[in-house]
């Protein structure tokens, strides 16, 4: 490997990485499977491309061409060098909107495609779910189709020419009439004209296979067509010109609901002939329960797009389509918002289906076969049959118009008796597909998962003309082997036959995945939302990959070194791991990926659990003594009335230098100024006692408000006051069952100033983002300690902090899951909105009457929602979104040495912009001390919490 290595970077000009993490990324795809490739290079151009395939050649080393390493078959996986296409070659070289044609390489995104043809009315017709992070060269290589092929095909219907390397070097362009063909493939047509003509079913989403039939004559022997579905096993592709479609100018959505998905399978094909854009089909099972409202009544639905010149004219055929379809109940979309948050639902599919509705897991293998449109009921019923008699289940949904299928099965990959009846399932599924007239694949290619049956569906002549035609092309079978033809086997090279057998020693709790680690972080299945550079609407997930575009820095890129990590053959040194670490250190703990992914990976959680294990008995570093331990040198600050005096010296810029040198923390930032007077020597100072009225509400006085920003918490209680609530603050001495006096003190007269210590609750936000678990775990214990008499009260307790929030509505019960009490102070934990809305409904807030800007907590949009404080927001009239992303402070993680850089990017991503461009008089809404941190240092602007915006309307 070192001889290879070496080769390669004298040879080519882009990055060479045959080190443990470069490795590790690309091990797995969105697939069952896993390879450790040798090493990965990301070419800068065709030349390098050309030199990786002179230097593979010489050493015997295969090569894989991978782009967003979506492909749900195994296919852009392997075991030689792997070809990154994402990282340069990536570009639009041309767009011709005359010609409607458009010139990509291959690691170009989909929507970056479709975001330049739109200006022009133009767009790439096939759209696959994923479309926010496939990339061209990817689509081409597995024939993608998307829910709009009823309309515009697959991608071979799109592809006009291909710019392509031969494992032997040479370039060809390949086109129509032959053009670009290598010796002996014309040959080879010619000699079996009659099997070409006969042996391939005739159907929307035949993609199994090599497409040879588009070789015929009358086909017009398109070379370039005939490539696509060839999934890397025959050439590189290295630039395309592809064909853009016209986009409708106006669209319409209908949502027809049916009793269950048979009976949508069957209406499908009855609907082509209205000529619409989708007729896509899902059932309940998929739906999350906060989206179903947005559905009508049904047990499954199609979602059936309309185009037009104009709103009324696609408006009026969606109507057309309702009143063609019997179906339980309707509902027309016109407005492109509430477009998108429908498609939303249909796109998540691919993630949530890996969920069972009781959380047992699902896996691809069976993810997209097709037959005849009309045939799909019949197939569906057969199918489900199949998988009773295995005792299996399964939840499909998909391409309903096409006859195309997605399913993710409950399959047994872990136990030999599991993978076996998986091997049987999938040879009888073979022969169901087959007799229904269908296709193996139906989008996503063959890749390991369905390669080995394909003699079922060809027979065996065919198959051998493909290995003869893999010959031509690819004589060395130096490109992707083990793919399409001479195939591993499907039931080989399972990502999960290297992960431990027994339960991994941790801390949280993880309730989802019945306390097991691996299982957590078995979750990501490779889908790859989170590589998505942009996000809409209020979308979080993930920061750290839009601010750098490094697959290391994703949340997929996270799991897979963990995977990895638990495996322990690429990995080896586990906790300790260096390669791990650092991937985990640019993740903002944002929580991003706990809403937004549709798996719920959540790696803030996996952050915590490895820094517990990876620092045990080891010194930490300088920030997580500084920030992890916040608390107490706040309330030490405090209790000897420190403030001035820190103020004063942190505004000696050489003294705050060597501070913040000791500390870890980075030099670009400014030291947060103390307040003078904390939020609870505020509350004794007006007596400290809740007000005679309506319900007690019991106001968490979280770190932040407390010592940093207790305006918001005076705020608050005024708010809360005037909405007629009785506002205490929590016992502050264990076994006193007295509620709210924020007076009380130790009967031990001679403890020491560590008392201050022990007397103040602490979500324990800062140990847990550290990873100091055995801290937080004491912290939160004493906490609860102190909160007993609230528990045996009904009041709730509202916390203004959203990280504080979300900290005690999740990471106290996982990591205190085996304490009970920790789940009832979770389910009481209000945020402000929501105290006023649930506690005070008849309250009406001051009128504000101004625009707003400013962004969601990325914590509220994980775990808490907004949903309340949208409503207050409105009540108040307060107008205008807030924007999503992370403000990139995010507590300690944009305070620490080394970050800055990617912090302020992630507020760049969407906050600051949004910021700057609010119109005059807006109000910043901000609610995190973070937030309002991070905009006052990059932006010189005041954010303020919701309650400061409403007590300054009281008056």
């Amino acid at each position: 490997m070192t001889d290879l290595e070496a080769a390669l970077r004298r040879a080519v000009r882009g990055e060479v990485g045959f080190d443990v993490t470069s490795r590790a990324l690309t091990t797995m795809d969105a697939s069952n499977y896993r390879r450790v490739p040798l090493g990965v290079v990301a070419p800068r151009d065709a030349d390098d491309v050309a030199a990786v395939l002179e230097v593979c050649r010489e050493h015997g080393v295969p090569v894989v061409a991978r782009g967003g390493g979506t492909s749900i078959a195994g296919q852009a996986t392997g075991t030689g060098v792997v070809l990154d296409f994402t990282r340069h070659m990536n570009r639009l070289v041309g767009l011709d909107p005359e010609a409607r044609t458009a010139v990509v390489q291959p690691g170009l995104v989909l929507d970056r495609l479709q975001d330049a043809a739109a200006p022009h009315g133009l767009r790439f017709g096939p759209d696959p779910s994923t479309h926010s992070r496939c990339t061209l060269g990817g689509m081409i290589g597995n024939n993608s189709c998307g829910s709009h092929s009823v309309a515009w095909g697959t991608t071979a219907d799109s592809v006009r020419e291909l710019s392509v390397l031969t494992a032997r070097g040479r370039r060809l362009r390949l086109g129509r009439d032959w053009a670009g063909a290598p010796e002996g493939l014309r040959d080879l047509v010619d000699g079996d004209l009659a099997r070409l003509r006969t042996g391939f079913p005739d159907l929307p989403r035949r993609i199994s296979g090599y497409a040879l039939d588009a070789l015929l004559p009358e086909r017009g022997a398109d070379v370039a067509r005939s490539f696509c579905g060839s999934e890397g096993t025959l050439g590189v592709l290295t630039e395309a010109v592809v064909r853009l479609v016209e986009s409708p100018r106006a669209r319409a959505l209908a949502v027809l609901g049916y009793a269950d998905e048979a009976g949508a399978a069957e209406a499908a094909a009855g609907l082509l002939p209205l000529g619409p854009l989708t007729v896509e089909g899902m059932a309940v099972d998929l739906v999350p329960v906060s989206a179903a409202a947005l559905l009508p009544r049904g047990g499954a639905w199609l979602f059936v797009e309309t185009g037009g010149e104009s709103a009324a004219e696609a408006r009026a055929r969606a109507e057309a389509v309702v009143r063609a379809a019997d179906v339980v109940d309707a509902l027309v979309v016109t407005d492109p918002a509430g477009q998108r948050g429908l498609w939303r639902i249909r796109e998540d599919a691919s993630g949530t289906a890996t969920r069972m509705p009781d959380g047992a897991e699902a896996w691809p293998g069976w993810e997209d076969c097709a037959v005849p449109p009309a045939r799909l009921g019949a197939y569906l019923r057969d199918f489900r049959g199949l998988l009773s008699a295995h005792d299996l289940r399964g939840i499909p949904y998909g391409h309903f118009g096409d006859g195309c299928i997605h399913v993710r099965i409950d399959f047994d990959l872990l136990t030999d008796a599991g993978v076996a009846r998986f091997r049987r399932f999938s040879e009888e599924l073979a022969d169901v597909v087959v007799a229904h007239g269908g296709s193996l694949s139906g989008e996503h290619g063959d890749g390991q998962a369905r390669a080995e049956l394909l003699p079922r569906m060809y027979g065996a002549e065919t198959v051998a003309l493909f290995e003869r035609a893999k010959a031509v092309w690819d004589p060395d079978d130096l490109l992707n082997p083990g793919m399409l033809v001479r195939p591993a086997p499907l039931d080989a090279n399972l990502r999960f036959s290297v992960l431990p057998r027994e339960p991994v020693d941790v801390a949280f709790g993880y309730p989802s995945d019945g306390g097991d680690f691996s299982a957590a972080v078995r979750r990501c299945v490779g889908v790859a939302k989170c590589r998505t550079t942009s996000v809409p609407g209020a979308g979080v997930m993930c920061p750290s990959f839009r601010a750098t575009g490094e697959e290391e820095h994703s949340t997929r890129g996270r799991a897979r070194l963990l995977h990895e990590m638990l495996a322990g053959e690429l990995v080896t040194d586990g906790w300790r791991s260096t390669e791990v670490r650092d991937a985990l250190d640019l993740c903002l703990s944002c929580k991003g990926c706990r809403s937004d992914c549709p798996v719920e990976v959540d790696m803030a959680t996996y952050k915590a659990e490895f820094l517990h294990h990876h620092y045990a008995g080891r010194r930490r570093p300088a920030a997580h003594y500084a920030m992890g331990w916040l608390p107490v040198w706040l309330r030490w600050a405090a209790r000897v009335r420190a403030a001035p005096v820190v103020n004063a010296l942190a505004s000696v810029r050489p003294l705050a230098a060597v501070a913040k040198r000791l500390g870890g923390i980075a030099r670009e930032r400014e030291v947060p100024r103390l307040a003078g007077e904390t939020f609870s020597r505020w509350w004794r100072g007006r007596g400290g006692r809740p007000a005679e009225g309506g319900d007690l509400v019991v106001l968490w006085p979280d770190t932040f408000t407390e010592h940093l920003s207790p305006s918001v918490g005076r705020a608050a209680v005024r708010v809360l006051e005037a909405a007629g609530l009785r506002v205490a603050l929590p016992p502050t001495l264990r076994g006193r069952a007295v509620i709210g006096d924020g007076t009380s003190r130790s009967s031990a007269p001679l403890l020491s100033l560590l008392a201050a210590r022990r007397d103040r609750v602490c979500c324990g936000l800062t140990y847990v983002s550290t990873g100091q678990l055995d801290r937080a775990r004491a912290v939160m214990r004493r906490t609860l300690d102190l909160m007993a008499p609230v528990l045996e009260t009904s009041a709730p307790v509202v916390v203004l902090e959203p990280s504080c929030a979300a900290a005690l509505r999740t990471d106290l019960p996982e990591l205190l899951h085996d304490d009970p009490r920790a789940a009832r102070l979770a389910s009481r934990v209000l945020t402000f909105a929501e105290a006023l809305e649930r506690h005070a409904p008849g309250w009406t807030p001051p009128a504000v009457n101004l625009p707003a800007v400013g962004q969601t907590h990325c914590h509220q949009h994980a775990v808490l929602g907004d949903t309340a404080d949208r409503r207050l927001r409105a009540s108040a009239g307060l107008t205008g979104e807030l924007s999503g992303g992370c403000c990139g402070l995010a507590g300690n993680f944009g305070f620490e040495s080394g970050h800055y850089e990617v912090s302020a990017a992630c507020a760049e991503d969407q906050l600051l912009p949004a910021v700057r461009e609010a119109p005059e008089g807006a109000v910043v809404l901000a609610d995190g001390f973070s937030c309002r941190t991070q905009l006052e240092q990059l932006a010189g602007v005041r954010g303020r919490h919701l309650a400061e915006v409403l007590a300054e309307g009281l008056e």
